[in-house]
């Protein structure tokens, strides 16, 4: 089944829907358990290390699809996020590519996500503590979400297909770099939904105004992407009805139904969308379980492989497939906190619980590579 399909799956064996096989494009995927980009911060200097090897080997299975923690495009791409990831230079790329080995060798799939942050910063991270850039000059409220926020630069109408570019060149590099594809971070807040919604995008040439003129950097990085390392190679990420680092837009359902149908002429391996019920970082409390609704709209006019995020278990993700609502869920926490977390779901096994103190410090075992596997609990 590819995008709507025919509203069923393959299930031979009786097992759980999550856990049943899918064709994603050339990619054949056993099951439906997606390891969602979480930023980790173990990076130095935007430099991936040698545990990451271990943190994304210990989580794949043979078959399965994971997308790396958000990787920058560009030194004006890093953010609050001091470690992060980046893959704009050749350093950072073959580092990336014992990773990509390891995770290969397991039989894993592997995509990148690539993104840039936009006024998500603050101009100690810039170079020669320059502001940040951003659709606009309004800034994010200093101390919100925790951060020291600089007041951006809005890029002027001829910087921004550098820009663009520097999104086709990390692509590139993360090809380059060995990985399967990449998925594009069009969500959350930073430069990308910067532009797309208009809480934030107060622009007055061809990209603010209008939803089509909102939108046109978000497919116009995607038409160079695209043109780089070929459309079954890439994903994107959006999240139309968050309001994440002050970024809301006053008719997300315009939003998401219009990118899911733009998606469609360049015909991009995946759509990933956020579930309504995330709100910031985190779950609305009482809401994994409600049934999904929202994003219907998205998945009905996407044609190829949809993907959902957010408040996601083992029986609402189940549903959310058998129902047809979503071929893949994508885990991030639950992920995170059990590395072997398809093992746990096939016999319904206890969780562990994660540690969200641990989340983004910078130690290369705690929080990150000592989560016990079932045998070991």
């Amino acid at each position: 089944m590819q995008g709507m399909g025919t509203g069923s799956y393959n299930n031979p064996s009786n097992t759980i829907p999550l856990l049943t096989p899918y064709k994603m494009g050339e990619f054949d995927l056993s099951h439906r358990a997606v390891l969602a980009p979480l930023t980790r911060n173990r990076s130095y200097n935007n430099i991936p290390q040698p545990h990451v090897a271990l943190y994304y080997s210990q989580r794949t299975t043979k078959g399965a699809l994971l997308i790396t923690e958000a990787t920058g495009v560009s030194d004006t791409a890093q953010g609050g996020f001091r470690n992060a990831p980046g893959v704009w230079t050749k350093e950072q790329v073959e580092a990336w590519k014992p990773i990509v080995d390891a995770v290969h060798q397991k039989g894993g799939i592997f995509f990148m996500q690539i993104w840039h942050v936009g006024r998500v910063s603050n101009h100690s991270f810039q170079l020669n503590d320059q502001a940040p850039i951003s659709s606009t000059d309004k800034g994010i409220t200093p101390g919100h979400e925790g951060g020291e926020w600089s007041p951006p630069r809005r890029l002027k109408t001829d910087e921004i297909p550098g820009v663009v570019n520097d999104f086709r060149l990390a692509a590139r590099n993360a090809i380059e770099a060995g990985f399967d594809g990449v998925e594009i971070h069009g969500a959350n807040g930073y430069l990308i939904e910067q532009f797309m919604k208009d809480e934030v995008n107060d622009r007055t040439d061809e990209y603010g105004g209008s939803l089509e003129n909102r939108c046109r950097f978000a497919l116009e990085v995607v038409e160079a992407v695209v043109n780089e390392i070929g459309a079954n190679r890439v994903g994107l990420r959006l999240s139309p009805y968050s309001d994440f680092m002050e970024a809301s837009d006053s008719n997300p359902n315009a939003l998401a139904t219009y990118m899911a149908n733009a998606l469609n002429k360049f015909n991009i391996l995946y759509l990933h969308a956020i579930e309504p019920r995330v709100r910031g970082a985190s779950v609305i409390p009482g809401t994994e379980d409600e049934s999904p609704h929202r994003l219907l709209s998205m998945r009905n006019a996407f044609k190829n492989t949809f993907i959902a995020a957010g408040g996601y278990n083992r029986n609402n993700g189940s549903k959310a497939i058998a129902e047809n609502y979503a071929d893949l869920i994508a885990y991030g926490r639950h992920f995170l906190a059990n590395p072997d977390l398809p093992r746990r779901f096939e016999l319904d096994a206890p969780l562990n619980k994660y540690d969200r103190s641990t989340f983004y410090i910078s130690d290369p075992i705690i929080g990150y590579t000592d989560y016990p596997f079932l045998e070991e609990a």
